[in-house]
């Protein structure tokens, strides 16, 4: 999402509402009930893409590190609203339910632009790969090349967001 609607909806309650509704109605996101197992699947998929991450950064893979941090951010947010017993099929709409649900309770403004980040640099990633896997293919020949403090610290950034829900699960 734009960092510009994005601040408008941390700031703006019956924006944030408008949205979720529209979300609702369009039956991207449901409300249920709790479920439990639901929410460990989630931590357990968070975990599988952490070891990822591990074992890509061994073997050089950095593009499949920042590809890992997404899906183990993703899954970590889809485990905080499955905790509040809603399902999203969509990234924007997982976020508005971190903000309706977490913000300024167990998340703060700086976490929530930091799952956008995440969002909107993966989708920037991706179009990035694809647009230089034409390229190589043209060429027979590169490589993709990542910088591995860079990815170093996404890897952190990302480890402190699934510890931060970890905490904040243990008291679901």
């Amino acid at each position: 999402m734009k960092i510009k609607e994005l601040k408008r909806l941390i700031e703006e309650p019956k924006k944030l509402e408008s949205k979720l509704k529209f979300y609702l109605n369009k039956k991207i996101i449901k409300k249920g009930d709790i479920d439990l197992d639901k929410v460990k699947g989630h931590l357990e998929k968070t975990e599988h893409n952490l070891n990822f991450l591990k074992d890509n950064l061994k073997l050089g893979y950095f593009d499949w590190v920042i590809t890992g941090c997404y899906y183990a951010v993703y899954q970590a947010s889809l485990a905080l609203i499955s905790a509040r017993g809603f399902n999203s099929k969509n990234h924007d709409a997982t976020l508005c339910l971190l903000i309706k649900e977490y913000y300024k309770k167990e998340l703060n403004k700086e976490e929530i632009e930091m799952v956008n980040k995440f969002f909107l640099e993966f989708r920037d990633l991706m179009t990035y790969v694809i647009i230089k896997k034409k390229r190589e293919e043209a060429n027979y020949s590169s490589s993709l090349i990542f910088d591995k403090e860079i990815v170093e610290k996404i890897r952190n950034q990302t480890i402190e967001f699934v510890n931060k829900c970890r905490t904040i699960l243990k008291y679901e």
